[in-house]
């Protein structure tokens, strides 16, 4: 059964009832530009949805959940003010471009406009840090595959309150899942390369059509992909939240797509076999 992202039910109900999304198939339009989300026009639901969750004063308790407490900031330009450390310091590459001062700063949407977030974990175990209160350290990467660059918002934990600290820009070759992005690039966009890049046998879960409350499981081979491919494998631009895990050199990812407030979660597993990144595993 397809799980609801948001950890805190009241935030959950706020998302449904205000925020327009629904589940589908259709892929949304990437916008390959470095510049804020909120250079793209806002439209009137979404500024009456953030206007009544800005009137809505963040429970303390969203701040224990980064989840919880990134979906406010998204929404609730007073909160998002208040929780930026001003003058915001700019690194590229390393080295610092600018600060920015607080009436300089743009609303920042983040993945709230595109439906959907992305995770990248190493194994299993790595996926229990997204429900670990301990974490005081999050990134959340805007990927750019086109521009071949990463955009990095800090947050920290800043006596017992997420901040954001400050921005980085990094070329994509930096990253630290920069093959595995490189790869899924193409996979994303590639239906023959989807093919090529899948096990001889891929073990799938997926709902099930004549039942809503049902999934179905079982073992595809590489021609029957069309059949019951995921409906929806971004590309363009990407929303990527580190929570703080320690990728290394593995010879595994599994890559996670998750909906805002629309039940979507689709989970795609990768090895590295004879040297080629091959699919043997997805959940949709």
């Amino acid at each position: 059964m397809r799980k609801v992202i948001v950890s805190s039910v009241l935030l959950t109900l706020l998302l449904v009832t205000l925020i327009p999304y629904g589940c589908t198939n259709k892929k949304p339009e990437p916008v390959d530009t470095l510049q804020s989300d909120s250079m793209i026009a806002d439209t009137s639901a979404n500024d009456s949805a953030e206007s009544v969750i800005a009137e809505t004063p963040m429970p303390k308790a969203a701040d224990e959940l980064f989840d919880d407490f990134v979906f406010n900031f998204a929404a609730n330009r007073k909160l998002q003010k208040k929780r930026v450390v001003f003058p915001l310091p700019v690194y590229r590459n390393g080295k610092l471009e600018k600060k920015i001062d607080k009436d300089e700063w743009k609303m920042e949407h983040f993945f709230m406009r595109q439906e959907y977030y992305t995770l990248i974990f190493d194994n299993h175990r790595q996926k229990e840090v997204v429900k670990d209160t301990t974490i005081d350290h999050v990134v959340v990467e805007k990927i750019f595959f086109k521009m071949k660059t990463v955009q990095q918002f800090l947050f920290n934990r800043i006596n017992g309150e997420w901040m954001m600290t400050s921005i980085n820009y990094k070329p994509l070759y930096q990253n630290q899942n920069a093959s595995f992005l490189k790869f899924y690039e193409r996979f994303a966009v590639d239906s023959a390369f989807q093919v090529q890049s899948m096990a001889d046998e891929v073990e799938f879960t997926a709902p099930d059509p004549e039942d809503d409350f049902s999934t179905i499981s079982g073992v595809i081979v590489p021609q029957q992909w069309s059949d019951f491919k995921p409906g929806l494998i971004p590309s363009g631009v990407i929303y990527n939240i580190l929570y703080g895990q320690k990728y290394t050199e593995s010879n595994r990812k599994i890559f996670i797509i998750r909906g805002i407030a629309n039940g979507l979660e689709m989970e795609m597993d990768f090895k590295l076999i004879g040297g080629r990144w091959k699919l043997v595993k997805f959940n949709s």
